[in-house]
């Protein structure tokens, strides 16, 4: 049976954008076709989870509603370089558990991380949904794998915008983030874009 994964952010004993995580687990059970979900509240709760400090908490899960917990220590990472990477058929919609065809993508990229190329149009990385800066406005492209809670988050909050970003208009752009549930928008922490390794025009461009 299928297993599927929710990364929460716990910081200083407090759980955060859990009623998004909550609607994207109800919305997998929905879309399997089952009835009832699992209530990521009470799994938290009866953690008695007591420390400070910022953690991960990774539940995963079936549609059985068997579950597993981990609570580990998280720091926010650097990642050195980036490689833009083609695959027009992976679909990630659901927040599966297994990661193989990520990991094999990732072992083929020269970089420490990928950014997936689909149909000529920027997604996200292997981990993570992207911003780009234009000027002073941040855009994520329209055509996300997974449309993340920061994300859905950050939009709601009118921080970011929608935009189609493509491997022609990429170069428009001149600085780039990750966020996902445990990285938050933060201007402090921000990528130039020719860390990207093989953007269009550079000799690795598209270089599997």
């Amino acid at each position: 049976m299928s297993q599927f994964i929710e990364s929460i952010k716990v910081e200083d004993k407090e759980i955060f954008l859990l009623e998004l995580h909550q609607k994207r687990v109800n919305q997998t059970f929905s879309n399997f076709g089952k009835e009832g979900s699992i209530d990521l509240a009470k799994i938290y709760k009866n953690l008695q989870h007591d420390e400070d400090g910022l953690f991960k908490l990774r539940i995963s899960y079936d549609l059985d509603k068997r579950i597993r917990t981990q609570m580990i220590p998280y720091a926010i990472p650097e990642i050195h370089d980036f490689q833009l990477v083609e695959n027009n058929s992976f679909d990630y919609s659901f927040k599966f558990e297994d990661r193989k065809e990520l990991d094999k993508m990732k072992m083929k990229s020269k970089a420490e991380e990928i950014i997936i190329v689909k149909n000529n149009h920027i997604t996200d990385t292997s981990f993570s949904n992207i911003l780009f800066l234009k000027g002073k406005e941040w855009f994520t492209p329209t055509t996300y794998l997974l449309n993340g809670v920061q994300r859905q988050h950050l939009l709601k909050q009118k921080k970011i915008k929608e935009a189609e970003i493509t491997l022609q208009n990429i170069k428009q752009f001149s600085h780039f983030q990750i966020i996902n549930a445990l990285n938050d928008f933060d201007d402090m922490f921000i990528y130039p874009i020719d860390r990207i390794i093989n953007l269009p025009g550079s000799e690795e461009y598209l270089d599997l």
